[in-house]
């Protein structure tokens, strides 16, 4: 064995291919899509290294194409999750017992694959599965699952290295143990990297996982598990389980080897699964860690310095790229009444711009949301919008249409009421509602922002008076867990802007940082003494 400590490579961020016509990666991914398009698949779970298939089988549709057949996804049940869980804890003295650099090639050979073979393969799937555009497939898929591997294993190693002072005569060490037990990753369907991170964080550390992606998600996940398996991942560390979430949990959340949970999903899931922790506290063998990152109601507040354009562009994309359908999404705005005009102006004009369809048609900014039950759902806040003509007007969009997709136009609603429902309730789709505020208001419109909503995940604050910006970074201290300057309040990027926020946006853990990954070891303290006393009297007894 070798006794070397070694150093993992530094990592940088992945570059972010654009794609422009012409470019040899947009002739590939197009290429992919007409393949995968032309191709059905069977997406099985995977436990202990086996493709696991079941007669429950359930078609897998694009969103904005949901007459078309991308194949079949194959459904379990409790046994399976009990199956899963075996797997997980009979590889868990192995991997748990690998060096840290062979765990750590691991993963840095599955961020060198996602860069390069399988690249248009992730990409292509997202488009497909989650009806992203070619950029948000990029920036997601591709770029940041590979900053997250990337920049784990240093975050790790970072980890290890931090060690205790020692004083004469004694070697005082801190080992940084796997938990005890089995990890349960609960994945949503908007992020494919967070859909790859939450499994693959927790195992870096020597945990082994049970994985249960988003219905809507198990098409792309399936490359996901292909990458992890080529990279050389021993079976049994990640478990892909397609089951409900009721069956999941009722097997999970009473196992006594539960060790922890990491969540990205909604507010309302995470607290029940709390509060069932809670309940089941006895049954564990230890206190299981809770990591999760949940709802926001994100917001964008101009000063009256504020330029028009950069505010009017940070509520366009902010607001609308991938169909609202990030838990960052701007949904709520404050805009000074002296900058409205010409914010909105600017505004609309960037939705004029803005074509609606089939992502594989490169000009389209906007999609499908995902499915008809979140299709349902925004469209019935529309619905509410369009009705209240005595608070609300509807400046742009309102449309929606799911013969062929479930396409929702970009809407946007100014309200009289700055504490209406669209302004406080996460909606998760293409709506963003603007209060038009006094501009000589400021400091009280900070303080609104502050107490509006139960959410504290992004927001951001558009001005060219450093000291209102100064203002405003102190009163809204709590109100965001990523705060952006002259920014829209969307786009982390691992390394840069560790991600995460607190209050009812979940534990703030920062995904794509050290913090997070703290929360998945479990440290012992070793303290050796070399020649150790043999006498119990000390001196102050003479």
């Amino acid at each position: 064995m070798s006794n070397a400590t070694f150093t993992v490579p530094h990592p940088t961020n992945e570059p972010v291919l654009s794609y422009a016509p012409g470019t040899k990666e947009r002739t590939a991914l197009q290429a992919e899509l007409d393949r995968r398009l032309r191709t059905r698949i069977d997406a099985p779970m995977w436990i202990a290294g086996h493709a696991i298939e079941t007669k429950d089988l359930r078609k897998m549709s694009p969103p904005h194409k949901h007459a078309h057949n991308l194949g079949s996804s194959h459904h379990g049940e409790a046994k399976h999750v009990r199956a899963a869980i075996d797997a997980a804890l009979k590889a868990k003295a192995g991997w748990e017992a690998m060096p840290f650099e062979h765990r750590a090639a691991i993963f840095l050979k599955a961020a060198d694959l996602l860069a390069g073979p399988y690249r248009a393969q992730i990409n292509a799937a997202t488009m497909l599965a989650q009806g992203k555009n070619a950029y948000q497939a990029e920036i997601d898929s591709a770029c940041e699952l590979i900053d997250f591997l990337r920049f784990n294993v240093h975050y790790a190693q970072q980890i290890y290295r931090d060690q205790p002072v020692s004083s004469p005569g004694v070697w005082n060490r801190l080992e940084y143990r796997a938990l005890e037990g089995f990890v349960f990753a609960l994945t949503p369907f908007n992020f494919t990297a967070i859909a790859g991170n939450l499994p693959t964080s927790c195992a870096l550390m020597g945990n082994t996982v049970v994985w249960k992606c988003a219905d809507s998600q198990c098409y792309s996940a399936q490359v996901l598990m292909e990458v992890f398996m080529a990279a050389g991942l021993p079976a049994g560390v990640i478990n892909l389980i397609h089951v409900s979430g009721s069956v999941a949990g009722d097997v999970i959340f009473k196992h006594k080897d539960f060790a922890g949970i990491h969540f990205t999903g909604s507010t309302s899931v995470f607290r029940q699964i709390w509060k069932t922790i809670g309940e089941n506290l006895p049954l564990y063998r230890s206190y299981p860690r809770i990591v999760g990152e949940t709802g926001g109601k994100d917001f964008v507040i101009a000063h009256p310095s504020a330029d028009p354009k950069v505010v009017a562009t940070a509520l366009s994309r902010g607001a609308f790229e991938f169909q609202g359908q990030k838990c960052s999404a701007a949904s709520r705005a404050y805009i000074p009444e002296s900058l409205w005009p010409a914010v909105k102006k600017e505004l609309l004009a960037d939705l004029a711009d803005m074509k609606m369809g089939d992502p594989r048609e490169f000009s389209n900014f906007i999609g499908a949301v995902i499915d008809e039950k979140s299709f349902d759902k925004i469209a019935g806040y529309i619905d509410a919008l369009k009705k209240d003509k005595k608070n609300i007007q509807v400046i742009a969009g309102g449309k929606y249409d799911k013969k062929v997709g479930y396409f929702i136009e970009p809407t946007v609603a100014v309200t009289k009421d700055a504490k209406s429902v669209t302004m406080c309730e996460e909606i998760f789709g293409p709506v963003l509602t603007i209060y038009v505020y006094n501009s000589a208001r400021w400091s009280e419109t900070l303080k609104l922002v502050d107490a509006t909503g139960e959410y504290a995940l992004t927001g951001a604050v558009i001005s060219n008076d450093r000291a209102s910006i100064l203002e405003a970074t102190d009163i809204l201290r709590n109100a965001a867990g990523n705060f952006y300057i002259n920014d829209k309040p969307t786009g982390a990027v691992v390394g840069q802007q560790p991600f995460g926020g607190a209050r009812g946006s979940g534990t703030n853990d920062k995904a794509g940082s050290y913090l997070n990954l703290i929360r998945w070891v479990s440290p012992r303290t070793i303290k050796e003494t070399f020649v150790p006393p043999t006498e119990h009297r000390y001196p102050f007894l003479g």
